[in-house]
């Protein structure tokens, strides 16, 4: 990917240093959401059933799913701050190559398990 984007060895120390910190961010919330997603499991079977607990823990859920997307966000933002605009729009293509319909990958909330971001940066 670093060959195929050109970059220069400033950007490629950036955008591996940004990489590696977002993906220790999205494999940790990864694991919460797979936690909270364990917790629902014997709220939602519980006799008798307490809809406000279940719902309590569905919110826990949606909001790490949400904070996994903006992390997964933020970071496709760091990296277009690092490449040139002909460097954005072929990482932009390659993305869409892989995805038709999609730009972005959807986070590890969506099933992309905490291939934590899904930008390939080797």
């Amino acid at each position: 990917m670093v060959a195929r984007l050109g970059l220069t060895a400033d950007q490629q120390k950036r955008v591996s240093d940004m990489f590696l910190q977002s993906r220790l961010q999205l494999i940790h919330l990864h694991a919460t959401l797979q936690e909270q997603q364990l917790m629902l499991e014997p709220l939602m079977n519980a006799t008798p059933f307490d809809e406000a607990k279940a719902v309590a823990q569905i919110n826990k859920i949606a909001d790490t799913r949400a904070e996994l997307e903006k992390t997964n966000a933020k970071m496709l933002l760091d990296f277009r701050a690092v490449l040139t605009a002909e460097q954005w729009t072929k990482l932009r293509d390659r993305r869409f190559a892989h995805r038709p319909g999609h730009w972005q990958d959807r986070g590890a909330g969506a099933g992309a398990d905490a291939k934590a971001g899904g930008a390939e940066m080797q």
